[in-house]
């Protein structure tokens, strides 16, 4: 078992993908951000059935770092109510959890 886990957000536009994951790597919150999309999302908000055109982000950090990367999200996201999913990592490479755990420790 180690602490690497797996972050995901989706947003609406492009742009603001990339700052989230510039601005949590250069804090170092997150090894890396890989940014997915456009995507389609299907879902039901207040009542109505939605679709939307977003990017996902999928950011690679330690569980320990969770609060701190959701509140950076949560900063500079304009959602009313972002997704912010949190996912263990159970077993991964040893060498990849390794660089994880370097790159977001502080210098």
């Amino acid at each position: 078992m180690n602490g690497v886990v797996q972050i995901i957000t989706t947003i609406d536009d492009k742009e603001k993908a990339e700052l989230i994951g510039r601005q949590l790597v250069r804090k170092r919150l997150a090894s890396s951000v890989q940014i997915a999309g456009p995507i389609k999302s299907i879902y039901r908000w207040k009542g109505r059935i939605e679709e939307a055109e977003e990017w996902q982000c999928i950011i690679k950090s330690k569980k320990s770092h969770y609060r701190r990367i959701e509140e950076e999200i949560k900063l500079l996201h304009h959602y009313e109510l972002p997704e912010i999913i949190l996912i263990d990592i159970d077993t991964a490479l040893t060498g990849y959890v390794k660089w994880v755990e370097d790159e977001t420790d502080p210098e």
